[in-house]
């Protein structure tokens, strides 16, 4: 296995310090697992099918119309290997589309929680609507984050049920409906899944692999959210230099952001982005939106100012630390101005367990023995926040990137390579194989 990290303050806790504790490793395919890997090959039209269907299905997070609409086709298919649905409506005041999950309880090895999410960031009114196919790459909203990884979910128990190998297994299939854009608050909109997490062994999530099949995720940055709100007394802007002149909201919110850059920037692992700024002699800021108006005159000093960020960690001692620091900074407000800053929390981290490690080397084995070879560990620098960190703290072990190899999500150019499906589709089947029998 090939591991990467950068030299850092000791978040990089990426060793390589590999045993046996899960019961994943194997010498060689067996009987069962040659059926699993035919079945996959046989299914293989059927999958990229039912990608295009659900590709041309828009289910932004604020469509839950479309977002019922996939998780009908889940729902169906799953009940058809034996699974026990249900569908879970959100409550009216968290405006967003429902979860579907999906269970066998049987008694045969371990407890195996796979994540996945039916939402994406294309909305009904996005000119990138269609799903379009050349060669071996499919291009289409959502066709790598994450419809494509919801298909390796599906397709992945359909070769074991074809191989006889679900019998008696206990897996949860968790499909969140706003995984891009979370209700709030995210303790309402992630309970079930908290929940699924905590009757779990193992969670696997499936948003798409980085780069290429030979990378993996055993670590995933939280992601939480922060708003500086400024005000400052308004004169002409004649005297706004002058002693006892307020220098403004502006100026004083671009003074608490250079030095967000020049003091607190360069941790590793830590970022924190303004994504939104307003300013002017009064604003409309609708937070939820993440939009809003703002108006005033060049002649006059502005009165206030809002700053919408995210905020990046590998621990929850990393954020705390880095919100401590945020705050002593806006403390430190310019005459005539006064700053308030407020943290909103919203993905925890999925910090590099041993657990994790472990469950790694099995996945591994599984890729060797299949004849895609090594795995190398990805930087969670290199990744965004993920439903999968809401369930880290109560498995055994969690592993990440378990989708369709794709590229460019989230723009009108994503993308995924067309054989990367049955080439994960055939390591995750029989990584629960290798867990469950």
């Amino acid at each position: 296995m090939r591991e990467r990290s950068r030299n850092g303050n000791g978040l990089a806790l990426l060793c390589l310090c590999l045993s046996a504790a899960l019961p994943i490793h194997a010498a060689s395919m067996d009987s069962t697992e040659a059926r699993i890997v035919a079945a996959v090959d046989a299914r293989n039209e059927e999958a990229i099918i039912a990608l295009e269907e659900l590709v041309n299905i828009n289910s932004g997070t604020m469509n839950p119309e479309g977002i019922r609409r996939v998780g009908a086709y889940f729902e169906r298919e799953l009940a058809a290997l034996g699974f026990v649905t249900r569908w879970i409506d959100q409550p009216p005041e968290l405006a967003r589309g429902g979860h579907l999950f999906a269970e066998v309880d049987g008694d045969r090895g371990k407890r195996i929680l796979m994540i996945g999410h039916l939402d994406t960031v294309f909305e009904p009114d996005s000119p990138f609507q269609h799903f379009r196919r050349e060669g071996d790459i499919a291009y289409g909203p959502g066709v790598e984050d994450m419809k494509g990884g919801n298909l390796v979910i599906l397709f992945a128990l359909k070769a074991l049920h074809d191989a006889g190998a679900l019998d008696n297994t206990r897996i949860i299939v968790a499909l969140i409906g706003d995984e891009e854009n979370p209700g709030k608050p995210v303790a309402v909109s992630r309970k079930d899944l908290i929940e699924a997490g905590r009757r779990s062994d193992i969670a696997l999530g499936f948003e798409a692999a980085v780069r290429d099949i030979h990378t993996a995720t055993i670590a995933r940055r939280g992601a939480s959210g922060w708003i500086l709100r400024v005000t400052a007394e308004p004169a002409h802007s004649s005297g706004i230099f002058r002693e006892g002149v307020s220098p403004g909201a502006i100026f004083e919110a671009s003074r608490i952001l250079d030095t967000f850059y020049s003091q607190i920037r360069g941790e590793q692992y830590l970022t924190f982005n303004p994504g939104v700024i307003l300013g002017g002699t009064s604003l409309d800021y609708d937070q939820q939106a993440n939009r809003g108006t703002a108006a005033g005159k060049t002649n006059i000093i502005a009165e206030t100012a809002v700053v919408h960020g995210d905020l990046r960690f590998l621990s929850e001692e990393q954020k705390e630390s880095a919100r401590e620091k945020m705050r002593a900074v806006v403390a430190l407000s310019l005459p005539g101005t006064r700053a308030e800053i407020t943290f909103q929390d919203g993905y925890p981290a999925m910090f590099p367990t041993q657990g994790n490690h472990d469950l790694l080397a099995g996945f591994e084995s599984v890729s060797r023995d299949l004849g895609f070879g090594e795995l190398e560990v990805l930087d969670p620098g290199e990744r965004g926040a993920a439903d999968i960190s809401f369930v880290a703290a109560d498995v055994e072990a969690g592993l990440a990137g378990l989708g369709a190899v794709g590229w460019k999500g989230h723009t009108v150019d994503e993308h995924i390579d067309l054989t990367s499906l049955a080439v994960n589709t055939k390591r995750v089947a029989v990584l629960i194989y290798r867990l469950t029998r």
